[in-house]
């Protein structure tokens, strides 16, 4: 499985909400697209992973010119 463009190995069948806990990432502050596809910020917890995904994990950033 690759997770923004790295290999990560995954050893056991997990959901996205295990592998964005593993991550310590905030589920509510970003977004997450699989082989290409957005996942629905509802279908994040029931998402299962596979060896052969591509993951990206986009973050939201705050901040701004004045």
């Amino acid at each position: 499985m690759q997770v923004n463009g790295k290999e990560y190995a995954l050893k056991e069948r997990r959901s996205l909400v295990e592998l964005l806990k593993e991550l310590k990432v905030d589920p509510n502050r970003i977004v997450v697209e699989i082989n290409y596809e957005i996942v629905n910020r509802e279908d994040i917890e029931g998402k299962l992973l596979n060896e052969d995904d591509s993951i990206e994990i986009i973050s939201f950033m705050g901040g701004g010119s004045k």
